[in-house]
């Protein structure tokens, strides 16, 4: 009989992800440390990344919060040198750090644009120069990044939001024809809209209330609810794990069918 823990082969390995201080990043970095692997979270609310790593402790997990902002380079290559002194080797790198402005284009002003441009899409470039060096010394490694729905398709209001998550979505393409020659797979995670502080952000962009009535407009698909964080980390991790050697320049929709 298969055993899918030893198929995995995520127990003591080790991850990155930013955007670890709430959210799909806090998410993410919960259900890895649940299944045994070693997490670093990355983030610039320290308190609030720290508290994440306290309930990850707490429950028994091995984490440690990391101060980053991924829009400076300087903190990108600390936390890259941070994360192999501490695990001796960087298995795993998930890029969650993000942002949003909802705006048309001709509302959205130019400091916003650099804002969600920078945190979305530059990000992911400058934690990936840190890193994939580390994973082509060591032989390989698993990268993924969080995109999104509007990664594939457009969507109101959101013009740099969209662009930004269309080119993690084409940067994710190329990276992987550039990394796999080393072992590196890099894969595409795009979720739909979940239940977290960043839909709450986007409803009062917008104008609206995070209430009942706003979460049902947005859980209209053919699975009808919201999305939750683990619906999205545990996708993440099967791109991680050992279950998906030949999976690279992928993109996995995990919207329950809202753009099906």
């Amino acid at each position: 009989m298969i055993d899918l823990n030893v198929l995995c082969g995520m127990k003591g390995k080790s991850v990155m992800v930013t955007g670890a201080t709430s959210g799909l990043g806090a998410g993410i970095a919960k259900f890895f440390a649940s299944a045994g692997v070693r997490v670093m979270g990355l983030g610039r609310n320290e308190r609030a990344g720290q508290a994440v790593v306290d309930e990850i402790t707490a429950a028994g997990g091995d984490a440690v919060f990391q101060k980053c902002d991924v829009t400076k380079m300087a903190d990108c290559v600390a936390a890259a040198e941070a994360a192999q002194k501490r695990f001796g080797r960087i298995d795993c790198l998930v890029n969650c750090a993000g942002d949003t402005r909802r705006r048309t284009v001709e509302d959205l002003m130019e400091d916003e644009w650099d804002t969600v441009i920078d945190a979305t899409l530059k990000g992911v470039y400058m934690m990936c120069h840190c890193v994939v060096p580390y994973m082509k010394k060591q032989g390989g490694g698993k990268i993924v990044n969080i995109g999104s729905g509007w990664a594939l398709k457009g969507g109101d209001h959101a013009v740099a939001y969209c662009a930004s998550k269309g080119g993690v979505w084409n940067m994710t393409r190329a990276l992987a024809i550039d990394c796999g020659p080393h072992n590196i797979n890099v894969n595409c995670v795009c979720p739909g809209d979940c239940d977290t502080p960043m839909l709450k952000k986007e409803c009062e962009q917008l104008g609206g209330v995070y209430d009942d009535e706003f979460k049902a407009s947005c859980a209209v698909r053919p699975i009808a609810r919201l999305g939750r964080p683990e619906d999205v980390a545990m996708c993440v991790f099967f791109l991680c794990s050992g279950m998906s050697p030949w999976v690279t320049g992928s993109a996995l929709v995990v919207d329950g069918g809202g753009i099906a």
